[in-house]
């Protein structure tokens, strides 16, 4: 509206409350002349006009009139309504105005014929433009504001989404203004008929709209990203088939007007029945169609229905193996599937027979393995022994045929070989764990003592499998010292040894055998035996006073088993009473537990014959007992014997022994391997390694605010008690010592022997001692091969963590001022020693500048690496040239590792050259020098290899540490994309999820660290994801049911179940830290029947619940683990015994 001329009154022209524009001159004169207190010229304004001018507002029906009656003219003015309207002063009239009437209206009329041309679109874009004005009045309240309080929550508008980036035309203005109409005639539309009782305000959380998600029937719009964007850069792309874009476009106008949970389902199996008949042999289609159908089941609430669905997706599965009869992961998902419906003996007959049809699949053992021992109804550890020979001797069986397959002196050896005897490493290993756990920790021991002995000590003698069994029953029967025990050196040399020994006693008996003549049958049967004839003598003398031994014990036994019985009376208890009345005080079994693992602890060596005893009084009638129960025979471990061709699979079998006893060993193999995984989900208890790791998040959480819980570790400790650890560490030493003499020169076994002499010496000594505890026996290596850089470097790294950096410089110059002198295959190890010295000097130093002693000391071991100089020792901060050349060298050098490394080949020596480089530029120049080199050499290897390298695992957690160090000066992008990318490549990675925590508590709120754990948890189920994510919240004080609801929705995946330590977690937590017993108990029932193998779990029960447990239920438990042939090795009577 434009401003007019006075009115013949000669009224002022005013303007509004606070003027925006400077009034006129006229106005101004005219206020001058008023009094003082009246020359503002807010209170000479009208208020009729702003009343008039809001009374010829536009209507909400005039709006969709316009819509309807001008809808083709929305198209044709969009230039000139892209103009900003205008907004102008509003001049005020007199109370005399002579304006007819009928330039009011034409005045309105010209106004409504201008609101007609608007388009509905842009009229929207006009309202919140920002006027000229900058306030507005509202002269027309609400009164039923006033009357209630508030806004009636019907008037309240329901948005929904405009998609207007689809791009201009019809279609998009069309979807625009069905929203509007829908938004405005059906405001009164309710969703009460979903749930006639949620009955509550207008929140997404509240009950009435959780009734409209569950609904079936609610359509959902389902967005996705925009084909035209994606193709509007590609101007020279023209599609080849226009019918499939014209039905595409009517797909998402589909979409657009929403889709139920119905259609959905519909759709969907339409999709997939027609992907499944197109592709039949597509194992991915069968298995997402499967998978489809546990999605559907969950979304049912009634039993019958969801039986349904479980048969169809039997039937799927069904009939993809009948089309894909070689494919072991669609006969796996059938047994699965198979479990959730038939019984257990069903479901053992089910396994049995694909089993047979497939003996050599590793995968399907295991699977039965795991599935037998979860059933606790048929749970016994004899038969699952039983399974286990079963399974060793098929794919065993398997490597056998593989290997006449192929020709046997080739090297090197089939792939496909070594990798058949990896996993019959694994299955051995796995074993040896079962023993362990259910409590036959001797038979464990021996198992792994007599397939070392087999595999790696074996003579080498042209033998076929039988002669080579029958043999070795001949060493193992014998009372020759094992792997591990004092005086041991294997079973080839000590076959030697009897030889000699034998041809030695020949001679000796020869000229008595002169003399007397006659009949010699007795040195035939001796050379058979090859074995001494006093010692055979022995044996039969020994079996012989056996035979009497049991005969005097059983009468001893029956003689005082009446005396037995008084004392029993005298003590209150009735032999012939009820199991409950046996023990009527809790504290008997209390003290009963204590023994039990007392005696777990102190007997886990098998013991040697019996036999060697020579008469009753040497061994009384608890020993007699206790060298029985320990004592494993030949028969006890033959079934499970096999030999080992391949040096990767007996290193494999000689880590995985030093691992299996708690020794501290380097990497060796990627977190994606099988081993690893199978290790992780049948801990017990925490390994140092993962100790160690948690332990570091709980101190980076206790330095921040948040940090004022507890440690995750603290909750079961640490593996085994001091005394038993000093004893194994004794033992571990021992067999590393002796697996050196098969395996020269191997720095992880040379790690692994002097950490175990560390620890061996520090629990046998009492006093502080100046030395390194292993420094003796790194001088005797080394003396017996002073040639072997690598164990240079080992000590060293050991005085430098024991905090003796002057004498680890000593011993590190030593080995690289010698590199120059030896052959070119020992001076490949160079990068190792020289990383592993840098490596020492960069954690001496104490700050973070390159000014400082041990960074100028680092330079300069990197610098004679670099450069391929001779090396010389610290005397002063290498020169520029120095720099310069080594830089360059150091390029030259990783080109020729980029082109082996793209071949697929890696080692440790090209691991340790490559963040020399990377550390070299960390320390000369800046940290983006070093993250371009590792990025780069990461680019040049396909990921498929990435993720099963160990070597390029380490080098990845090197690249987070380096990252970890500058953490301060970092953006959250450049430190987050490096671990977001590492935990896709390695996602059972402790070590990276330690730094996801450290980086998070710092940088991030905790709900976004909680959803990382919880799209983990859901992509890769593990115990390693769900161990960090418990440890955040218990170290920064969780809540109880937020910690309780952790450990609830780990234990309800299926690979989790079986998970000994989230049970005994679990169970620990409620009774220390929530002090809840009740909740303790149900846990702890619900565990058992879960890992019914595990006698570690089964004891808890009498040692955390002993308050909330009964003493018939206690009695009862121990019941069952004699059922269960879990092995106890203290009889409650001896604890009455003692008692009284």
């Amino acid at each position: 509206m434009s401003n007019t001329a006075e009115d013949a009154g000669g009224g002022p022209n005013t303007t509004g409350l606070f003027p925006v524009f400077p009034t006129s001159s006229n106005s101004v004169s005219a206020i001058s002349t008023a009094p003082q207190w009246l020359r503002n010229a807010s209170f000479t304004t009208d208020l009729s006009v702003i009343d008039a001018a809001a009374s010829s507002a536009p209507s909400l029906s005039e709006i969709d009139a316009g819509e309807e009656d001008e809808e083709g003219e929305a198209e044709g003015n969009i230039g000139v309504d892209n103009q900003p309207r205008v907004y102008n002063l509003v001049e005020l009239e007199e109370e005399g105005s002579s304006e007819s009437d009928d330039d009011k209206v034409k005045r309105k009329k010209d106004k409504k014929k201008q609101r007609k041309r608007k388009s509905s679109v842009r009229d929207s874009d006009e309202y919140y433009t920002k006027p000229a004005k900058d306030y507005h009045l509202d002269t027309r309240p609400d009164p039923d504001n006033l009357a209630y309080g508030s806004i009636y929550r019907m008037k309240v508008p329901r948005y929904k989404l405009d998609n207007s980036q689809r791009g201009p035309g019809s279609g998009s203005l069309r979807f625009y203004r069905r929203n509007r109409h829908s938004s405005m005639l059906d405001t009164e539309i309710d969703v009460d008929y979903l749930d006639g009782r949620a009955k509550s305000d207008n929140r997404y959380w509240y009950a009435k709209h959780a009734a409209m998600e569950r609904s079936k029937n609610f359509k959902r719009i389902r967005l996705s990203a925009s084909r035209e964007a994606v193709d509007s850069s590609l101007d020279d792309f023209i599609p080849l088939e226009e019918a499939e874009a014209v039905q595409e476009s009517e797909e998402e106008d589909d979409l657009m007007m929403g889709e139920s949970w119905e259609d959905e389902v519909l759709n969907k199996t339409r999709e997939f029945n027609r992907l499944t008949r197109e592709r039949p042999h597509d194992e991915k289609a069968w298995l997402a169609f499967a998978g489809f159908q546990d999605k559907v089941s969950s979304m049912q609430p009634q039993k019958g229905v969801r039986l349904q669905t479980l048969e169809k997706k039997v039937s799927i599965l069904e009939k993809a193996f009948e089309l894909n009869p070689d494919s072991e992961e669609l006969l796996l998902a059938l047994l699965k599937a198979y479990r959730r419906r038939d019984s257990a003996d069903v479901l053992i007959s089910r396994w049995e027979k694909a089993l047979m049809q497939n003996s050599a699949s590793y995968k399907l053992w295991r699977e039965f393995l795991n599935v037998l021992q979860g059933e606790f109804s048929r749970f016994k550890v004899s038969e699952v022994r039983k399974m286990y020979s079963y399974a060793v001797q098929a794919l065993f069986s398997a490597c056998s045929k593989r290997h006449r397959q192929v020709d046997a002196t080739s090297e090197p050896l089939d792939s496909d070989l070594i990798q058949q005897e990896l996993v019959l490493v694994d299955m051995l290993v796995s074993l040896c764990r079962f023993e362990w756990q259910a409590g036959y920790q001797e038979l464990a021991t021996a198992l792994f003592q007599a397939e070392m002995e087999y595999s790696i000590f074996s003579p080498s003698l042209l033998l076929t499998e039988q002669s080579k069994l029958r043999l070795f029953e001949h060493f193992w029967s014998s009372n020759g010292a094992r792997v591990g025990e004092e005086g041991a050196f294997g079973w080839s040399l000590w076959l030697e040894k009897e030889e000699e020994q034998r041809q030695k006693m020949l001679k000796e008996e020869a000229p008595d055998d002169t003399e007397v003549g006659g009949w010699t049958g007795w040195t035939e049967q001796f050379s058979g035996r090859k074995g001494d004839s006093i010692a055979s003598a022995n044996t039969g003398e020994g079996d012989v006073d056996r035979e009497g031994l049991d005969e005097e014990i059983e009468d001893e036994h029956s003689k005082p088993e009446d005396d037995t019985e008084a004392m029993l009376k005298l003590l209150g208890i009735d032999v012939n009473a009820d199991a409950s009345d046996e023990v009527k005080d809790p504290s008997t079994w209390v003290k009963w537990f204590e023994e039990e693992v007392s005696r777990d602890h102190n007997q886990w060596m098998p013991s040697r014959k019996a036999g060697e005893f020579s008469s009753v009084d040497e061994m009384g009638e608890r020993e007699d007992e206790e060298q029985l129960s320990s004592l494993v025979l030949y028969e006890d471990v033959n079934g499970y014997l096999f030999s080992l061709r391949s040096n990767e699979a007996r290193l494999s079998l000689v880590y995985q022994f030093i691992d299996f006893f708690g020794a501290h060993i380097s990497p060796w193999t990627s977190s994606n391997s099988l081993w690893w995984s199978e290790k992780i989900n049948s801990l017990e208890t925490l390994s140092d390694s993962m100790l160690e790791n948690l332990r570091n998040v709980h101190e980076c959480l206790s330095k921040s605010d948040c940090g004022n819980g507890f440690s995750l570790g603290s909750l079961l400790g640490g593996s085994s008690d001091i005394s038993m650890r000093t004893e194994m560490m004794k033992f571990l030493r021992n067999a590393i010592l002796l697996c050196l003499n098969v395996f020269p020169r191997n720095y992880i076994l040379e790690e692994a022997v002097l950490v175990a002499e560390e620890l061996f010496v520090t629990n046998m000594k009492t006093c502080e001692v100046t030395t390194t505890p292993c420094q003796a026996l790194a001088k005797r290596l080394l003396k017996s091969d002073r040639q072997d850089l690598l164990l240079c470097g080992v000590y060293a790294q050991r005085e430098a963590a024991s905090g003796n950096m002057k004498h680890a410089r000593r011993v590190f110059d030593m080995a690289l001022t010698s590199i120059c002198g030896l052959p070119k295959e020992l001076q490949y190890n160079a990068p190792l020693l020289y990383l592993w010295y840098a490596e020492s000097e960069v954690a001496n130093s104490s700050g973070s500048g390159r000014e400082t002693e041990p960074s100028s000391r680092a330079m300069h071991i990197l610098c004679y690496l670099g450069s391929g100089l001779a090396y010389v020792s610290y005397t002063s901060q290498p020169s520029s040239m120095q720099i310069l050349r080594a830089r360059q060298g150091f390029r030259e050098k990783l080109k020729k590792i980029q082109s082996t490394w793209s071949h697929g080949v890696t080692d440790d020596q090209s691991a340790a050259l490559v963040c020399s480089a990377a550390l070299f530029e960390e320390l000369t120049n800046d940290l983006p020098g070093a993250v371009e080199i590792l990025e780069h050499m990461f680019s040049s290897v396909l990921p498929g290899r990435k993720s099963q390298s160990h070597q390029l695992e380490l080098l990845f957690n090197f690249y987070v540490r380096m990252l970890q160090r500058h953490q301060d000066d970092l953006t959250l992008s450049k430190l987050w994309n490096p671990v977001s990318e590492g935990l896709q490549l390695y996602p059972l990675n402790p070590e990276l999820y330690g730094a996801l925590v450290n980086i998070s508590s710092h940088r991030m709120t905790s709900h976004r660290l909680r959803m990382m754990f919880d799209d983990y948890s859901r992509k890769n189920p593990s115990v390693v994801v769900w161990l960090f994510a418990l440890s955040y919240e218990m170290s920064r004080g969780g809540s109880l049911h937020r910690i309780r609801g952790l450990f609830e929705r780990a234990l309800a995946q299926d690979t989790l179940n079986s998970s000994v330590f989230l049970w005994r977690s679990y169970i620990a937590y409620e009774i220390d830290i929530a002090h809840n017993p009740s909740a303790a108990r149900r846990i702890y029932f619900r565990a058992v029947n879960a890992c019914p193998w595990s006698k570690k779990l089964w004891l808890d029960g009498f040692g955390k619940l002993s308050s909330v447990l009964t003493v018939k239920e206690m009695s009862d438990l121990q019941e069952v683990m004699r059922d269960k042939e879990l092995n106890i090795r203290t009889d409650i009577y001896e604890i009455l015994l003692l008692q009284g």
